[in-house]
C-alpha cells in the first residue's frame, strides 16, 4: 500500500467514524472531509467542488423542486379525495396510503412523495380517529420502496448511475431499476398491509413549531364570483369539505345584509362569506371552490420583487390598536394587503376590514418583501417563525402534473438526459407560477445536497488511488469459494447494514466502485452488484437516521428508535432474500 492510498483510506475511515459517531452534522464531515482531502494532497485542489456540478447533484435538486411544486397544486390530495372518504378504518387506510405513497414515489422523488401525502394522512387520522403511528411508519417504508423503481425515485439510484457511467461508460437508464424495484415494492405493500399492527397505537406524536402555529384560528373573507359554477352548496357542505377544521361564520349579501348562517343556508353568487378556521384548510377551501379572496379591489404593486404573506402579532404599542384595517389603510400607506387575523381567542360579527385590532391579535398580511419590512417595523408589529402562509392563492392544478409527465416521457424515450429533463421542469415550475421561487429554493435539502457533492472527490480519490481495488482485492479473496448468488446477497447486505450508520449516499459512493471492483476480480456481472448496492443502500428500514423519509416521521409519528426495529426487521429480510433473487433474475450475474 502506498502513502497516498494509506491517507485515501485513513481520510474515509475518519469520514465514517464521524458519520457513525453522530454528534456533528453530516453536511459539516462532508466539507471537512472533502477540504482535508485537498489539504492532504488525497483530492486534488482543481477538482475539490467538481461534485456540486455533477448531474447527480442537478438531478436531485430539480426533483425536490418539482416535487414541493406538486405538493403545492394540490392534484394528490383531490385525486384522492373521493377515495378517503371510504377509508373508516386503519385496515383500510394503511394499505391504501401506503400504496399511494410507494405510487408517487416512482414518479417523484421518494421523501418529496412522503411530504406530499403526510399532511393527508394526519387529517384521515384526526378525521377517523387511527392513531397516526400507524400510518406514517408505512407510508416511509413504502416511499423507500417505491422509489427504487425509477432512476429519480431516489438518491442511491441516481449515484450508482453515475458510477456506471464513470466506470464502465453507461449509465442506468430511467426504468432499468422497474423490474426488481416493483416485485419488491409489491411484497412490501402486502407485509405492510399486515405487519403495521406490530406499531404502537397510543405513542404521543410530537408536534413541531410551524404545526402548533398552522392549529391558530383565523378569520378571512372570500368572495363568491358572480360567475361561479359550483352548483348550489349548503353551509354545512363547506363545513365538510374543509373537513370540519373551518367554517361560515358570517355571509354578506347584497349592500351589506348580514345573513346569520345556519347549516341548511344556501349561498349564491355575489356572496361575501366570513370563513373561520386553520390557515391551511383556509387556503385550500377557498382555492379548491374557485373563490376569491376578499381584499382591497387594487391589485398591490408589485415591481420586481416577490410578492408573499407573513404572519406578525400586533405588539402593545402598536399603531392599529383599536384601529380597524379600513382606518389604518394599508394598502394606500404600506401597499400590503390584510387576509387574515386571528383575534386572541375573541370572537366578533364584524366585518374583518371594520373589526378593531387588539394587542396578541396575529395578521396575514401580503406584500412584497420590502414593503413587509417597512410595514411590520412602522406598524409595531413582529414575525412570526417563516412559513409558508398561502389564502385562497390559486395555482395551477393540472399543470405540474403535466410538466412531470412530459420529463419522464422526455427521459424515457432518450430524448434528453435526466438532469437537462428534470432541470427543465423545476423552470418550468416557476416559469408557471407552480410555485414560487422562494418555495423552490426552500424546497432545496441542503445537507443532502452539500453532503453528496462534497463526498464525491473523495470518494473518486479513493478510486483513482487505487484504494477501491485493494478493498475489492481482499473482498474478493473471501468470496472465492461461495457461490455467486451469494456474493450478490452479501453485497445487498453490506450497503443495508453500512446505510443507518452512514447515510445512505455516502455508502453508494463508496461501496459502488468497490461492487464494480469485486465483480472484475470475480469475473461477475458488474451491473448486478451495482443493483445490490443500489437496492441495499435505499433500504434503510432499521434506523430513523439512514434516510430523510424515515427521519420525516419520527417526530408527527411520536416513535422511538426501536420501533423502526420492530417493523423493519422482518422487511428488510425478505427485501435480502426476495431482491437477491429478483436481480439474479434480470440482471444476471454470470459465472466466475
Amino acid at each position: 500500500m502506498t502513502l497516498h492510498q494509506g491517507l485515501a483510506f485513513g481520510l474515509i475511515g475518519v469520514t465514517l467514524l464521524l458519520f457513525i459517531w453522530g454528534r456533528l452534522r453530516y453536511d459539516l464531515i462532508a466539507l471537512g472531509s472533502v477540504l482535508t482531502g485537498v489539504l492532504i494532497g488525497v483530492v486534488p485542489a482543481a477538482h475539490a467542488f467538481d461534485g456540486f456540478k455533477s448531474d447527480v447533484v442537478v438531478i436531485i435538486a430539480s426533483a425536490l423542486v418539482v416535487s414541493a411544486a406538486f405538493e403545492r397544486s394540490g392534484i394528490v390530495e383531490l385525486a384522492l379525495r373521493p377515495l378517503l372518504s371510504r377509508l373508516k378504518t386503519e385496515q383500510a387506510q394503511v394499505p391504501a396510503l401506503a400504496g399511494a405513497t410507494a405510487l408517487l414515489s416512482m414518479a417523484s422523488k421518494n421523501v418529496g412523495a412522503l411530504a406530499i401525502l403526510m399532511p393527508v394522512a394526519q387529517q384521515l387520522s384526526r378525521r377517523s380517529g387511527t392513531p397516526i403511528s400507524r400510518l406514517l411508519m408505512p407510508m416511509s417504508f413504502a416511499s423507500l420502496l417505491g422509489g427504487l423503481v425509477t432512476l429519480v425515485g431516489t438518491s442511491t439510484n441516481i449515484i450508482v448511475s453515475q458510477v456506471r457511467e464513470q466506470s464502465l461508460g453507461k449509465p442506468f437508464g430511467m426504468y432499468e431499476f422497474a423490474p426488481v424495484g416493483l416485485g419488491l415494492t409489491a411484497l412490501g405493500l402486502v407485509f405492510l398491509a399486515f405487519a403495521y399492527r406490530i406499531l404502537p397505537k397510543d405513542r404521543p406524536a410530537q408536534v413541531p413549531l410551524t404545526e402548533a402555529m398552522a392549529s391558530q384560528s383565523y378569520v378571512t373573507e372570500a368572495l363568491i364570483p358572480d360567475n361561479w359554477d359550483g352548483g348550489p352548496k349548503r353551509v354545512a357542505e363547506i363545513g365538510e369539505a374543509a373537513g370540519g377544521v373551518a367554517e361560515v361564520t358570517g355571509i354578506v349579501r347584497g349592500a351589506d345584509k348580514r345573513i346569520q348562517p345556519r347549516p341548511d343556508t344556501v349561498l349564491q353568487p355575489g356572496d361575501v362569506l366570513q370563513l373561520e378556521g386553520e390557515a391551511d384548510a383556509l387556503h385550500k377551501l377557498i382555492a379548491d371552490l374557485r373563490w376569491s379572496p376578499h381584499r382591497a379591489d387594487r391589485p398591490l404593486e408589485r415591481g420586481k420583487e416577490e410578492v408573499r404573506s407573513v404572519e406578525a402579532v400586533v405588539g402593545a404599542d402598536s399603531i392599529l390598536t383599536g384601529k380597524s384595517v379600513t382606518r389604518v389603510d394599508l394598502q394606500t400607506r404600506f401597499n400590503v394587503k390584510l387576509l387574515a387575523v386571528a383575534r386572541s381567542g375573541r370572537k366578533t360579527s364584524q366585518r374583518l376590514r371594520a373589526a378593531p385590532i387588539r394587542p396578541g391579535d396575529i395578521l396575514v398580511l401580503r406584500g412584497a418583501e420590502s414593503d413587509l419590512s417597512k410595514a411590520l417595523t412602522d406598524l409595531g408589529a413582529l414575525p412570526l417563525a417563516d412559513r409558508a402562509v398561502q389564502l385562497g392563492a390559486r395555482r395551477p392544478l393540472v399543470l405540474p402534473a403535466v410538466i412531470l409527465a412530459l420529463a419522464m416521457i422526455c427521459v424515457a424515450v432518450k430524448l434528453l438526459p435526466v438532469a437537462i429533463a428534470f432541470a427543465i421542469a423545476a423552470v418550468m415550475m416557476v416559469a408557471t407560477r407552480a410555485i414560487s421561487m422562494r418555495e423552490a429554493y426552500a424546497s432545496l435539502d441542503g445537507t443532502v445536497l452539500v453532503l453528496i457533492a462534497a463526498l464525491t472527490p473523495v470518494s473518486e480519490a479513493l478510486q483513482k488511488s487505487g484504494g477501491a481495488d485493494i478493498i475489492a482485492t481482499q473482498l474478493s479473496a473471501l468470496m472465492l469459494h461461495i457461490p455467486p448468488l451469494a456474493v450478490l446477497g452479501l453485497m445487498l447486505m453490506a450497503a443495508m447494514a453500512c446505510a443507518p450508520f452512514m447515510h445512505n449516499a455516502p455508502t453508494v459512493l463508496i461501496l459502488a466502485p468497490v461492487a464494480i471492483g469485486v465483480a472484475r476480480q470475480l469475473h461477475l456481472s458488474p451491473d448486478a452488484l451495482l443493483m445490490a448496492v443500489a437496492t441495499g443502500a435505499a433500504c434503510d428500514f432499521l434506523t430513523p437516521v439512514g434516510h430523510q423519509c424515515n427521519t420525516l416521521v419520527l417526530g408527527p409519528g411520536g416513535y422511538r428508535f426501536s420501533d423502526y426495529t420492530k417493523l423493519g426487521a422482518p422487511l428488510s429480510v425478505l427485501v435480502i432474500v426476495v431482491g437477491t433473487l429478483l436481480i439474479s433474475v434480470f440482471w444476471p450475474i454470470g459465472g466466475r
